[in-house]
């Protein structure tokens, strides 16, 4: 269900994959109460463009129609070209701002905060799960431990009536179809994500290491989001792995968590980030998680994401920067983090984070 604050052209650039999200002209309707970081009252104008992370574009959707409903003067682009190419434009100055799955460091960090002249700003704004995607005809409440679905994925176990598979699934009568795994093409903070939690969960049944880039050879890939959920809709007995706000139509296997099966849910993902700790590393404006995944409490979901904006705490342009404060303050306020729940289906920020993060907004100049 997309919001219907404001109106917004969406024009899809083939050659690119980009998403051009334009400001035209909407009456603006009243923004709610939300303290500094609410949307702002005053109108900003200009052009700002991101690239980023194909899990947050339908969020992305959102926020610009709500954000250009109060500011139609302004015009946001968005790209969901997938994190690591988000990242790698914004470190290049190609873009304002990046959508990340992924948090930014190391070289690439070093990097962004060269090209910013000083800090960078890093801003949770999405949170949402990542659903263990299938297509199996027949069976339609699947379990899967930390184990079976590090083999699954590793090629290890290959039909679907393995006696691992059939251990998660007492009672249930699985077919020997084969089993068709679909990973991600490009370089994803989706795959980061995932293998994050094979490599946490599993232990030495995934011994490959964290990577934004598949590492088992073989198989089918497919580029970004929408590719993965295609391809697993398209096969028969294949599994992938989603953002679950684009995961509709296809079954969503329950993981094991402790002694209990739990399915991707939003509160899931929430009450994942709240027993995660912060990174220290990237700066007084860089708000990042290390994801607990090997949480043994069932109301966390631990294959879970949080995306991130990244974006520069300087610009040479005086209009660009109030452009990028003002809509990224937009973006956590309660009003941009209920639009992105309606249109995604995502959780939304809790006052605490949001009190955190909205100096780093404020620091933008």
């Amino acid at each position: 269900m997309r919001p219907k604050r404001g109106r917004i052209a969406a024009v899809g650039l083939v050659a690119g994959g980009a998403i051009v999200l334009a400001g035209c002209g909407a009456a603006n309707e009243g923004s709610s109460s939300g303290g500094a970081s609410a949307a702002p009252s005053a109108n900003v104008s200009g052009t700002i463009s991101g690239a980023g992370a194909s899990t947050q574009q339908a969020a992305t959707q959102a926020w610009v129609a709500g954000f250009t409903g109060s500011n139609p003067d302004a015009t946001v682009n968005y790209d969901p070209s997938g994190s690591g190419a988000g990242r790698t434009q914004f470190v290049a100055g190609g873009v304002d701002w990046a959508g990340s799955d992924a948090y930014i460091k190391g070289d690439e960090l070093a990097k962004a905060q060269q090209r910013c002249g000083g800090d960078v700003v890093e801003l949770p704004v999405y949170v949402s799960p990542i659903a263990v995607v299938y297509n199996l005809p027949g069976v339609d409440d699947l379990q899967l431990s930390p184990s079976t679905l590090a083999k699954i994925f590793d090629k290890k176990i290959t039909t679907w009536n393995d006696p691992a598979v059939a251990a998660d699934n007492p009672g249930v009568t699985l077919p020997a179809t084969a089993i068709a795994p679909v990973n991600r093409s490009d370089k994803s903070g989706t795959t980061q994500n995932f293998t994050d939690y094979l490599k946490a969960a599993a232990g030495a049944d995934w011994p490959y290491d964290v990577s934004d880039s598949w590492p088992v050879q073989g198989g089918e890939a497919a580029q970004g989001t929408s590719g993965v959920v295609g391809a697993v809709k398209a096969g028969q007995g294949t599994i992938g792995y989603a953002d679950e706000s684009q995961a509709q139509g296809l079954g969503q296997a329950k993981i094991k968590v402790g002694d209990q099966y739990v399915g991707p849910t939003a509160d899931g993902a929430a009450k994942l980030l709240e027993s995660s700790e912060r990174v220290s590393d990237g700066g007084q404006y860089a708000f990042a998680y290390k994801l607990n995944r090997t949480v043994a409490d069932p109301a966390s979901y631990p294959i879970s994401l949080v995306s991130y904006a990244i974006a520069c705490s300087k610009y040479p342009d005086a209009q660009k920067s109030a452009l990028v404060k003002a809509y990224l303050g937009y973006v956590i306020s309660p009003e941009g983090q209920q639009a992105a729940q309606q249109a995604a289906g995502s959780a939304p920020l809790t006052d605490a984070v949001r009190q955190q993060i909205s100096a780093a907004v404020g620091a933008i100049a």
